[in-house]
């Protein structure tokens, strides 16, 4: 991350990790990655003949340390903590917003601006967005170690727990 900032080149190697990210989703790659019977230098071989050309000579380079020093296996957390350190650097928090149906670029663009004012995020607020019809209706925001639960289902949860905890309506409802 060091050498990408002083040598400007922080971007481009940020797309480079995204790419590497996409790639190790191939199943057949990733397993030839950890795998401990495939050699180093047939890694290397085939790690050169994929990337080489798209990715940044820094990139490469990196990718070929890990290679010789046989922690080839790692690369797929390495690239996970890279797109963390960078998020950092930048001042981005990444918030997942998950709702009971899609939303629209208007609401998704308020909920990032009343972040952005309420200073519990950085700077920069970048939101995935989810569905999950399980809520019923509202929504959940989850970033860093907090979770806003503004959903229907959780309100009937709490709702339900208020009921069972109450010992006169237990009582009307056990006749």
């Amino acid at each position: 991350m060091d050498l990408a900032v002083e040598q400007n080149k922080l971007e481009r190697v940020l797309e480079d990790v995204y790419s590497f990210r996409e790639v190790v989703k191939n199943r057949d790659f990733y397993l030839l990655l950890k795998s401990p019977v495939v050699p180093a230098s047939k890694k290397l071989t085939i790690v050169d003949q994929l990337l080489t050309g798209k990715y940044d000579v820094l990139t490469m380079a990196f990718l070929r340390i890990l290679i010789n020093k046989g922690r080839e296996g790692y690369l797929p957390e390495i690239a996970t903590d890279f797109i963390g350190l960078y998020k950092k650097y930048k001042h981005i928090s990444t918030v997942k917003l998950t709702t009971a149906t899609p939303v629209g670029d208007t609401l998704v663009s308020e909920v990032r601006r009343l972040l952005t004012e309420s200073l519990i995020t950085d700077e920069h607020v970048e939101i995935v967005t989810q569905v999950d019809a399980k809520l019923i209706g509202g929504f959940v925001l989850e970033f860093e170690d907090k979770i806003y639960d503004a959903s229907i289902a959780q309100k009937l949860e709490n709702l339900k727990k208020g009921f069972v905890g109450n010992l006169y309506i237990s009582q009307i409802v056990a006749r």
